[in-house]
């Protein structure tokens, strides 16, 4: 798993825990819908760290309580 799927999937997984949807998160986050679902896109490969504070703000979170979790201390190198 790369790091920007492991991003999508921690995303999902707090919307799940506060019954939040992706448009909800968006309007607290201060971000456009097109941009949550643009994140949650398997095709797409790049994510912002701006746009990951953004929807930590959103979920009143913060980056750090974001990253950690095993998913994240899994991944793999990506320089190789």
């Amino acid at each position: 798993m790369g790091v920007k799927d492991a991003v999508a999937d921690r995303v999902r997984e707090l919307c799940a825990q506060r019954g939040m949807a992706y448009n909800a998160l968006a309007v607290q986050a201060g971000v456009t819908p097109s941009t949550v679902y643009s994140l949650l896109d398997e095709t797409r490969r790049d994510v912002s760290v701006v746009t990951v504070k953004k929807l930590c703000d959103g979920l009143n979170i913060t980056l750090g309580e974001f990253f950690s979790t095993p998913a994240f201390d899994a991944l793999e190198q990506e320089i190789r």
